[in-house]
């Protein structure tokens, strides 16, 4: 399959590296030591359509695909990992999510809000006792006239400090398994939701990240997404996809990472001979490339299929296992290359390996991602017996 980008594909790709180099990479160290969520930015990525990439128009959003979205996210991502990781995961999990299960009520009310920027959205998954197993969901939700009534505690929430709404699963019913989960919309301004503890994390520091308490938090009851029942099934479809953007994070950081040792090489003097005409560096450098550009193919390719329709799940988990090591691989070798210098702050690859580790963690660890590409593989077998 070509992923030659057509002019208008290259032409939002451009847009948007010249923002994150103008707007995004001379303050993402700032940004980074004093892990602040740079609110004012979010409101200039939503004028330019990046917070709503892939929702319709007629909801607020810019209407493109994901062989855009993961173009954006990787131009992103080479200036700030943490950024990026804030913009894939408003776009990819609370913003989709209601596109994807909302009714139509609750997409005219707040999709056009999410998609401007005007609102940062969330989305709550992960729990103390329930992480990688989703089924282990422990917060509930309980039908009572006609709202909800939610209790429990999520972790690891994204924008969970800094956000305005998310979308969260919680426990309908005890008896029934992962059938028993359903999805939630939950605006932050209902009472009984409030942020918890504010994670101070090695890197992505830029993202906000915390935990979020559910006290008898009423929500009425058409806030509840598709069917009661079918929350585990919407947030495994929803990760399909935020895998993809997971994917697009990693090629962003080790790109930028790759950029970074490559202009470092051509420069610094050693022996009166620069770094790059050295045979040990160059085959470090031929390395890198080589990774960065296969972990991008991987990760285009589940794109295509993803805009085309088709089912990804085996190939947007293939696409973050590999580009997520990847980039924590190609940033340690930037930092080998800088020398001393990688090890300090005056120069970006410390900061992108820090940002890069999130990324094998972060929605399915690098080894849930090999249990879904073992089992997707063995399905196939399968069904071919």
């Amino acid at each position: 399959m070509d992923f030659q980008l057509t002019q208008d594909q290259e032409a939002i790709r451009d847009m948007v590296r010249d923002f994150a180099r103008n707007e995004i990479a001379p303050r993402a160290l700032e940004w980074d030591e004093a892990q602040h969520f740079p609110r004012e930015l979010f409101e200039k990525l939503g004028e330019l359509g990046l917070l709503g990439v892939v929702i319709a128009e007629e909801y607020g959003g810019a209407g493109l695909g994901y062989v855009e979205y993961v173009s954006i996210l990787e131009e992103i991502g080479a200036a700030d990992g943490g950024i990026c990781l804030s913009v894939a995961a408003h776009n990819s999990l609370c913003t989709n999510h209601l596109y994807l299960f909302g009714s139509e009520e609750l997409k005219r009310d707040f999709l056009p809000r999410l998609a401007s920027g005007e609102w940062i959205g969330a989305w709550g998954l992960t729990e103390p006792e329930a992480g990688s197993d989703a089924g282990g969901t422990r917060t509930t939700a309980v039908r009572d006239g006609d709202e909800w009534v939610l209790n429990g505690t999520k972790t690891f929430i994204t924008h969970a400090t800094a956000g305005d709404a998310a979308v969260l699963v919680a426990r309908t019913s005890k008896e029934q398994g992962h059938h028993g989960i359903s999805a939630f919309f939950v605006p932050f301004d209902r009472p009984g939701v409030e942020p918890g503890k504010k994670e101070n994390k090695l890197g992505m520091r830029s993202s906000d990240t915390s935990s979020l308490v559910l006290e008898d938090c009423r929500i009425p009851a058409g806030y509840l997404l598709g069917e009661e029942g079918d929350g585990f099934i919407q947030a495994m479809k929803v990760l399909d996809g935020g895998r993809i953007s997971i994917a697009a994070l990693s090629v962003g950081i080790a790109r930028g990472a790759l950029d970074a040792a490559l202009e470092y090489a051509n420069t610094r003097e050693q022996f009166g001979r620069t770094l790059a005409s050295f045979q040990l560096t160059r085959a470090k450098l031929a390395d890198m490339a080589t990774s960065v550009d296969a972990a991008r193919l991987l990760t285009q390719r589940s794109a295509a299929m993803k805009d085309a329709g088709l089912k990804t799940t085996r190939e947007s988990a293939m696409a973050k296992v590999y580009a997520s090591e990847v980039a924590v691989a190609v940033a340690e070798e930037a930092i080998q290359i800088h020398g001393g210098y990688g090890y300090t702050k005056d120069y970006p690859v410390e900061r992108a390996w820090r940002d890069a580790k999130l990324c094998t963690i972060g929605e399915g660890t690098s080894e849930i991602q090999r249990m879904v590409i073992a089992r997707e593989l063995l399905k196939a077998l399968e069904s071919h017996s």
